[in-house]
């Protein structure tokens, strides 16, 4: 029976058994490579089994399934031990690499955390057993580079600092449901005040869910700061008081209080971890003129609560908080993702791709066929971008960048940029103990004119003309900047 064109058949071995194709084949190739690590072992990881293979010289199985629970990690350990296998990589899958990762970690072996999508990118049948084995051959050649994780106590103080993200979270989603039943009932509250769970907004909506109904005594909460006068007040609480709505207000005003007050709990835990970090300094951080200035302001209601910028300085040997734009909680954030081992990144220019804040490289052909950015959930580069926003009005040499590159690009890239420039800044603070000094606004101006001016004579000069300053050609020149002549 011939075969139809266009179909593919699997050639034999000496044996007589058909070769495989897909991964197979690609292993085939491996063997022409020469291996890098001997004693590697290749994990997939899921959340009710874990698969594992070893090099097939170590075990006459080397291919072996085991159980997610505590007892079958233990083992999974006792059995690369056993096999002499000194480095593991497994493919990360939502946070079930957690518990086998660190068990691997505190038994000796070199682990490396890898991603899902460096693996899978290969044509063949997909199976877990297929997956670990292809791990293990990466990961035998050296193909596989593992995932960034920070020491163990920035991994605690990170574990914390995303609890105390979550509460926040939640507890702002309870502000939304209060602010759904005031409006049920037809109480401006939001209207007349700028924040409900600032002191007034809090006072108010604690007397309501007491019990009191009066628009005239509720007014009376009033803090003598509110620019609202009671009269306003207590013409937005004239509303109509039913009882489902104001069960619903009573449960989203309870419910915020216990997450304000979870929150707090979070804060201690927190402040007591970065108490038992090591430190680099001792003391404080100076509180001149220029640091007053810059912060300040109303502080935010979300941001902590203890001192984290002397924990940070202490911690760091430096200030973060002195660059424009990164609060003390913005820093803690920071150093809770990347932690203090600069050295983790040969270069700033490995650190700005690795927060994917960097002009992204797509060429093919020797053409660029795009630059853009490319996407990621790093919670370190978002921290970057939030710091990056609030430098539109800042009179400092980061904000007329960050202004320029605006009204040049447009927010969203600016926003980008202003991120690049800020973590290069953490970048060479950590790295090399260097200290941030503002130069200012001005400065920076006299800086970018003076940019510009130069590459205007560049380009005159190569056209045969001259630039020439309006103050050199007379009061009778009426020119807005510049003037040229032509030197031919």
């Amino acid at each position: 029976m011939s075969k139809s064109k266009g179909t593919s058949t699997s050639k034999q071995d000496a044996q007589g058994r058909r070769r495989p194709r897909g991964r197979a084949k690609a292993s085939l190739r491996m063997e022409k490579m020469t291996p890098v690590h001997h004693q590697a072992a290749g994990i997939d990881v899921g959340a009710a089994e874990h698969w594992v293979a070893v090099p097939a010289e170590c075990d006459q199985e080397p291919v072996r399934r085991f159980g997610a629970f505590s007892c079958d990690l233990r083992a999974i350990a006792d059995w690369l031990k056993a096999c002499g296998v000194t480095t593991v990589a497994m493919e990360s899958t939502g946070v079930y690499w957690i518990a086998l990762f660190e068990l691997l970690e505190t038994r000796g072996f070199d682990v490396k955390l890898v991603d899902a999508r460096a693996v899978h990118h290969v044509p063949g049948r997909k199976s877990d057993a297929l997956d670990c084995q292809w791990i293990q051959q990466l990961h035998t050649y050296g193909l596989l580079s593992g995932a960034f994780r920070p020491a163990d106590d920035v991994c605690k103080l990170r574990v914390y600092l995303r609890q105390r993200s979550m509460l926040v979270e939640h507890a702002a989603q309870h502000v939304q449901h209060m602010q759904k039943a005031l409006t049920q009932m037809n109480l401006k509250l939001q209207h007349v005040v700028s924040d409900i769970t600032g002191v007034t907004g809090m006072a108010i909506i604690t007397a309501i869910v007491q019990g009191e109904h009066d628009p005239s005594i509720l007014a009376k909460h009033r803090h003598p700061r509110c620019v609202r006068s009671e009269q306003d007040i207590a013409k937005a609480l004239d509303g109509s008081y039913r009882e489902e709505h104001l069960f619903a207000l009573r449960q989203a005003f309870e419910l915020y209080r216990t997450y304000r007050q979870q929150i707090q709990v979070c804060e201690d835990q927190i402040d007591t971890c970065m108490a038992k970090m090591d430190k680099k300094l001792q003391g404080a951080p100076t509180d001149d003129a220029d640091y007053r200035r810059k912060r300040k302001g109303r502080i935010q209601k979300n941001s902590v609560r203890f001192d984290a910028r002397g924990h940070l300085y202490r911690i760091t040997g430096v200030d973060l908080t002195r660059i424009d734009g990164i609060d003390a909680t913005t820093a803690l954030k920071l150093i809770a993702e990347i932690g203090t081992d600069m050295t983790r990144w040969p270069s700033v220019k490995h650190f700005s791709s690795w927060l994917a804040l960097c002009p992204g490289l797509k060429k093919s052909g020797g053409r660029m066929i795009s630059s853009r950015t490319k996407p990621s959930a790093n919670r370190a580069a978002a921290a970057l971008r939030m710091a990056a926003q609030t430098l539109l009005r800042s009179k400092s040499a980061l904000g007329a960048y960050y202004r320029r590159m605006r009204t040049r690009l447009g927010a969203p890239k600016a926003v980008t940029a202003a991120a690049h420039k800020l973590a290069r800044l953490v970048y060479s603070m950590l790295r090399y103990g260097q200290e941030y000094v503002d130069s200012g606004e001005k400065h920076y101006e006299q800086q970018y004119r003076a940019r510009v001016v130069r590459n205007l004579t560049r380009r005159a000069r190569d056209l045969g003309l001259k630039v020439i300053p309006i103050n050199d050609l007379g009061p009778a020149i009426n020119a807005p900047t510049t003037a040229a002549e032509d030197c031919g």
